[in-house]
């Protein structure tokens, strides 16, 4: 199942770990990536905290957290190539992966047709 969120955020729920990233759209708004700040594995987060830093030639901006728990995987391979972002946003540039405290959670966001809809 993927979820997104209004701040352009795609959640993908396996068991009780989601992975989080940013979407295409988002990627292309913020043009190059030069620089990401993820979250220490073992971290407990919760909703709306501000866990990831992205800088890009553009801006600088923040992920918030989508869901309460434990951060308990970092895609380490973004941090040594920020440009992944650009790449492969949906794919293999996920930010991080959370042991989610609470499914249901994610019932508050969107699915792929409602974030078409919002991004179109």
């Amino acid at each position: 199942m993927i979820k997104y969120t209004e701040d352009h955020e795609w959640l993908s729920l396996d068991g009780d770990i989601v992975t989080v990233g940013i979407t295409d759209h988002a990627q292309e708004q913020l043009g190059d990536i030069v620089f990401v700040e993820l979250p220490e594995v073992g971290t407990q987060i919760s909703k709306d905290d501000e866990i990831v830093v992205i800088e890009s030639v553009k801006a600088a901006s923040d992920i918030v957290a989508p869901v309460d728990g434990e951060i308990v995987e970092i895609n380490e391979a973004i941090i040594d190539t920020p440009s992944k972002v650009n790449e492969d946003a949906e794919g293999e540039a996920w930010f991080f992966k959370v042991k989610i405290d609470d499914a249901s959670q994610l019932d508050a966001y969107m699915d792929e047709t409602a974030y078409k809809e919002l991004t179109a």
